[in-house]
């Protein structure tokens, strides 16, 4: 029987790439759905504000902590909402939209093998609440 000396070191460098692969992805997925949480939660904070008459700094209290929350600056999140007071009944629409970047290589690992372009996906959130 020959020697197996080299065996497991071999294995390991054949499985090596696929846990850092898959170690990527569950880094880069669950700071993608950490942003997607925090847009949802604004979108109702100021639909909220919005349907019961709050105040126009009130509303942008709420925008500027999400805005630390989730480490931008001023010109990446944005965010639509109707500016005048709306009648009761009607519906007060917020969208709010934030460009995602990977943190990990994959996004560029897998433009560059599926010749596609992922690299920057927009994160949208849309939130509609009734005017009380």
């Amino acid at each position: 029987m020959k020697s197996e000396k080299g065996q497991s070191l071999v294995e390991f460098a054949l499985v090596l790439p696929l846990i850092i692969v898959l170690l990527f992805a569950i880094v880069d997925f669950g700071r993608a759905f950490h942003v997607y949480l925090t847009l949802d939660h604004t979108g109702r904070e100021v639909a909220r504000l919005i349907s019961v008459g709050g105040k126009e700094a009130d509303i942008v209290n709420v925008i500027t902590s999400t805005k630390t929350s989730i480490d931008t600056d001023e010109s990446q999140l944005t965010v639509t909402y109707p500016k005048t007071k709306l009648s009761s009944g009607s519906e007060a629409k917020v969208t709010l939209t934030y460009p995602f970047k990977f943190i990990t290589p994959l996004a560029g690992i897998v433009d560059a093998f599926f010749h596609t372009k992922i690299s920057e996906p927009l994160i949208t959130d849309t939130t509609v609440m009734r005017v009380e």
